[in-house]
């Protein structure tokens, strides 16, 4: 072999290395740099959601009989994406998508229609492309309108703060709400083929190829995408940083089985599914509920392998009741995105509460506490920002 083949040789096995541990010999039972999925971070839920105003919220209640729907529900706002990922130190968010290929079918929604109060005013409803909000028609404020244009300041605090560890974007793919339906609301496009590969565009069309993680950077070939991750493991921590991760928030169903038609291990997509464990796309699960049977389950999932997300309150209801039960076992569990709609001290203080999701010992990510790393906290705290201190 040439000296310039060789040297070509050793790139190339230095690159997979960082990129997925397995490449180099990296073994699975703890030994090796510290791997992505061997963390934990907060992050929020419906992280665009903002409150509608009083007539409007009045107006979204008459719909279900006068019932204090949206009270009970809805009534949390979230700081901007920016803020989030900086000022609160989230590294995990979560965007409702729905398809509007021409622009406009979200702008006139029924509630401000019955309010004789007109179409929302932001231009960026008009504009062609997916829009990012919580239910067409009866709940549609939102911190950024167009999923481009969230995705444009994801990427801007990313280059900003280079060091981050990856960044979990959860994407929840939705249709016609069935009370907005039933009420004479839009009807929401089909998440056929062809949205879905706009849906890949529209990501690609906001950060390079090196600047996320796809399913192609985690499979190994001659493996599908699980026997990668079981066997070979996640990309190294190091390598992840400054990277952003789409995984789909929708159960194993009709969109995701569109999403894999012909690509059974997400070859050449963007995002991870939240698959059944045992089929071949299966990296990232779901498991929103990590209180009782559920949370050894989930820890045996991560202990496996796969990268879970959970959540650590039930609406307002974990709230109002004082009770931290789950967000206690959210946090045991081991899941690597807790995702909370109360991030920071304050939020829910209108309810005369103190509740805040947050990593014991402050700080945006922590030492997976089901994995136990050996040398993960000095990993961890090695060329990362200095954390900032939380409650």
């Amino acid at each position: 072999m040439s000296t310039r083949r060789a040297l070509t040789a050793v790139a190339v096995t230095l690159l997979l290395a960082a990129l997925v541990p397995g490449a180099a010999g990296a073994d699975g039972g703890g030994g090796g740099p510290l791997r992505m999925n061997e963390i934990q971070v907060i992050g929020t839920h419906n992280s665009y959601h903002r409150e509608l105003p009083a007539a409007e919220r009045a107006a979204h209640d008459a719909v279900y009989g006068g019932a204090p729907i949206y009270e009970a529900f809805r009534a949390y706002s979230h700081a901007s994406l920016p803020n989030q990922l900086g000022r609160q130190g989230v590294r995990g968010l979560e965007l409702d998508l729905f398809p509007d290929p021409a622009g406009g079918l979200y702008a006139n929604p029924l509630l401000r229609q019955r309010l004789t109060a007109g179409p929302l005013t932001d231009p960026e409803w008009q504009r062609p492309g997916i829009k990012v909000l919580h239910i067409e028609d009866l709940d549609y404020n939102t911190t950024c309108v167009r999923l481009v244009s969230c995705l444009r300041l994801v990427r801007g605090w990313s280059r900003s703060h280079p060091r981050h560890v990856p960044l979990l974007v959860m994407l929840e793919l939705k249709g016609t709400d069935p009370v907005a339906g039933a009420i004479g609301g839009v009807r929401v496009p089909q998440w056929d083929g062809a949205a879905l590969d706009a849906l890949d565009a529209e990501i690609r069309s906001v950060f390079r190829p090196d600047e996320f993680i796809t399913p192609d950077d985690v499979r190994r070939e001659g493996l599908t995408l699980q026997q990668s991750v079981l066997r070979r493991g996640w990309p190294q921590l190091r390598a992840a940083r400054g990277r952003v991760m789409f995984l789909m928030n929708n159960n194993p169903g009709p969109i995701s089985a569109a999403y894999t038609a012909g690509r059974p291990s997400l070859q050449g997509r963007v995002l991870f599914t939240n698959a059944r464990p045992g089929s071949p796309d299966a990296a990232f699960v779901k498991r929103n509920d990590p209180t009782g049977a559920a949370r050894a389950q989930i820890r045996e999932l991560v202990r496996a392998g796969y990268l879970v997300r959970t959540l650590s309150d039930d609406a307002l209801a974990t709230v109002l009741s004082g009770d931290t039960t789950r967000l206690r076992a959210a946090l045991a569990s081991g899941a690597h995105l807790v995702s909370t709609d109360f991030p920071e001290v304050g939020m829910s203080a209108r309810y005369d509460r103190d509740y805040v999701a947050a990593l014991p010992g402050g700080g945006p990510a922590r030492c997976n506490p089901v994995i136990r790393r050996p040398g993960c906290r000095r990993a961890l705290s090695r060329g990362a920002p200095r954390a900032r201190s939380r409650p």
